[in-house]
């Protein structure tokens, strides 16, 4: 059994069991009316966000003064109210974070969810009163995980949400910390926390809070255009009883940008079959389901539950929600009034709500049915929204599911008046670090991440100090098989922890690093919470990887009390956010990446036998490649990023290690050639995009000023000219 899984004694489970009166049932709450649905219908606790800092900054979310009648009002009905904190900040958001953070020490939430490790510090180190939840987005997957986060002064993990049954119950074996699981509501294709997606497009990061959902966008492929990277939507109701008995606290329903109505039937559901599972299971699926068909969603799926990716994309299907109701035929003008001609549907209403699905996939717009006529040629709707001929309609609610709660909140918000402070945040003290002894061991020069062991004598065009080899399953095995011929020595590898580790992996990664930790290798790439607590008490230097999300000085500290004795930069990371973290830690304990063909989302099933090792074109002529990695797919672009012309430059500011990420390409003689003449000279390649490097990520300011502009314009930095049929560039480029 590895160290840092001790089995909990029986006694303690037992004791533990006995003490959790009830699981949590957790209802999403992105406006006031949808707080009084989620209470209105059962809910135990509501999740909320405030208007900065959190991971659905698009949605209406909590003035100061709602919010602290919300955590007075949930606290009078014994109900308990969490807040998302659940995005990165900025070094020079500090001042900020800090003030929110110190603001909601005051009013008294239950929780906050946070992914910025340097949220969790500051909160940590100065308000304690705070429990620590970890968001899904710091990709916790595994009993290592959670006992890292545990060590850290958390109180509860939201785990990621690619686990299986099995797994959630080998967390709980290994593990006392809290465990919330996801139940509904729409997924993400990428593995938790680990999409760059929305990031590479135009600067609207996930982990800021402003996903554009890149995923749910139409695709052209050789096998024509399809939403290949939508996935359908999360429903567990039927494994209520087995997640309990494998030891979930808390379960989650998503949907903090859905409506009141959403949220209501949803959570009655759950309800429904938390209060009536004991009595008749399978009478209470069965009554619970039933509710749900309400809920006008995408269809569903358990996803990953039962021990293996189910079929949980259908590229046919739209990326949109709700019960199809046709493409918009033609318009017909009738007393003035502009009306959409459809072909009949039986059952709609005037004040049912519909989204608008653009025929060009640029936008989705939601609308009422201000009236409907019946007419020989079809049904004519008359609509508040703008729409187009070919347009797509869903139908998202009917008025007949419109209920009126009880307000949660009192009419008269006067006695809720506290605000922020405009107090400066402390400096963290960061621990010294050994620059002589990171010297020896990561001397200053150049470095290759190799993404397959037969990649590491190409990886020699580079002259590299050391090779990097990404340390996945596969390539794992392959060192082990092919020992005697790698080209470096086992001083001189470096292993780049994969971000993704699932509780099922544990096992194996815990013996392959003891076995190469012995052998000589001294340096490892940590990009994982679960990979601390691998790696305690071992002879080993970690370096902090772009995967832990280092923006702000607080991250550096927090990380730094982890044992890391150097960062590599996140691949969002803008030159303003590299520059400002210098001036709190020397530039040469930093190693940035200058080219990559980044990983934009992780998935955790290998799609390419489903698409094959295929190319994907969006709307904005942007290409991407599907690659498939055994156990896992990753999407990466065509166009690699790229600052190569800018290392005499990072020189200058003291910067020593530079890293080539090769891991998503194949080698060629040309194209290793070029980039090490490029990294040498510093020159400019061709073809490559800066990624956040000059632009950085989108302000609150940009969001603001932009509110009013179509969803359809956020697509990507560079706008390219209409594309010809993906048959045709698809042979260019093989010519």
């Amino acid at each position: 059994m590895p160290v840092y899984l001790i089995s909990l004694h029986q006694s303690t489970i037992k004791a533990y069991k006995d003490t959790v009166k009830k699981v949590e049932l957790l209802a999403p709450a992105g406006s006031r009316e949808a707080l009084d649905a989620a209470i209105g219908e059962g809910a135990d606790a509501v999740y909320l966000g405030l208007r900065s800092f959190n991971a659905r900054m698009r949605t209406t979310n909590f003035a100061f003064n709602q919010f602290e009648a919300a955590v007075y009002a949930c606290h009078y009905r014994s109900r308990r109210i969490y807040v998302t904190v659940n995005t990165v900040f900025e070094e020079r958001e500090s001042d900020r974070i800090y003030q929110l953070l110190e603001y909601l020490a005051t009013v008294g939430p239950d929780g906050i969810i946070v992914q910025d490790a340097g949220v969790a510090k500051i909160a940590h180190d100065y308000f304690p009163s705070l429990p620590l939840h970890a968001s899904t987005q710091m990709n916790i997957a595994s009993a290592a995980g959670c006992n890292q986060l545990s060590r850290a002064g958390f109180k509860r993990a939201v785990l990621a949400r690619e686990l299986s049954l099995e797994e959630i119950r080998q967390i709980r074996q290994y593990t006392s910390l809290e465990l919330e699981v996801f139940v509904h509501g729409a997924l993400c294709v990428s593995a938790s926390g680990l999409c760059l997606f929305s990031s590479y497009l135009g600067g609207k990061s996930a982990n800021r809070g402003q996903c554009t959902q890149a995923c749910r966008r139409l695709y052209e492929s050789e096998k024509g255009k399809g939403y290949y990277f939508s996935p359908d939507d999360l429903e567990l109701i039927e494994y209520l009883p087995d997640l309990i008995t494998a030891g979930a606290d808390a379960f989650k329903i998503e949907g903090r940008m859905k409506s009141a109505e959403y949220v209501g039937t949803v959570v009655s559901a759950y309800r429904f079959m938390l209060d009536n599972y004991e009595k008749d299971r399978e009478r209470a699926i069965l009554k619970a389901k039933a509710i749900l068909q309400s809920d006008f969603a995408r269809r569903k799926t358990n996803f990953f539950i039962s021990g293996k990716s189910e079929d949980y994309i259908h590229p046919e299907q739209s990326g949109g929600t709700g019960i199809a109701l046709g493409k918009i035929r033609d318009a017909r003008t009738i007393d003035g009034k502009r009306w959409a001609l459809l072909n009949s549907y039986e059952g709609l209403a005037e004040r049912d709500s519909v989204r608008i699905h653009r025929k060009d996939d640029s936008g989705r717009i939601t609308a009422k049915i201000q009236a409907i006529r019946y007419e020989v040629y079809g049904m004519l709707l008359l609509l508040d929204g703008d729409w187009r001929q070919n347009d797509e309609l869903y139908l998202i609610q009917t008025a007949s599911m419109t209920r009126n709660y009880k307000p949660v909140l009192p009419k008269n918000l006067d006695k809720f008046h506290k605000f922020p402070s405009n107090h400066a945040a402390p400096r963290p003290a960061l621990l010294r670090l050994d620059g002589r002894k990171l010297e020896a061991l990561f001397e200053p020069g150049n470095y290759v991440l190799a993404g397959k062991v037969a990649h590491l004598h190409a990886a020699l065009t580079f002259r590299p100090k050391k090779a990097m080899i990404l340390f996945n399953k596969l390539n794992a095995e392959t060192m082990r098989r092919e020992e005697e011929s790698l080209p470096f020595k086992r001083d001189r590898l470096i292993l780049w922890l994969d971000p993704y580790l699932a509780e099922s992996d544990s096992t194996w990664l815990t013996a392959e690093l003891d076995y190469w930790l012995e052998k000589g290798v001294s340096l490892v790439i940590v990009n994982n919470q679960a990979h601390f607590s691998m790696l305690r008490g071992k002879k080993v230097i970690s370096i902090a990887g772009p995967w832990l999300y280092t923006f702000n000085q607080w991250a550096l500290a927090y990380y730094i009390e982890q044992g890391v004795q150097a960062f590599i930069p996140p691949y969002e990371i803008s030159r303003q956010d590299l520059y400002r973290l210098t001036e709190y830690l020397p530039a040469q304990f930093f190693a940035p990446i200058v080219f990559a063909y980044p990983d934009l989302f992780r998935i955790r099933a290998d799609l390419s036998k489903k698409y094959g090792q295929a190319n994907f074109i969006d709307r904005e002529n942007n290409t991407f490649r599907l690659i498939g990695k055994r156990d896992y797919s990753v999407v990466v672009p065509e166009r690699p990023f790229s600052i190569t012309d800018l290392v005499p430059n990072l020189k200058k500011q003291g910067f020593r290690r530079f890293i080539v990420d090769l891991s998503n390409a194949e080698p060629s003689k040309g194209l290793y050639r070029d980039i090490a003449r490029a990294v040498d000279q510093g020159s400019s390649l061709l073809n490559t995009t800066r990624f956040n490097w000059k632009e950085g990520f989108w302000s609150e300011e940009t969001i603001r000023r932009d509110a009013s502009k179509d969803d359809s314009k956020d697509a990507s930095i560079n706008k390219k000219p209409k594309s010809p049929p993906y048959a045709q560039r698809r042979q260019s480029r093989t010519r």
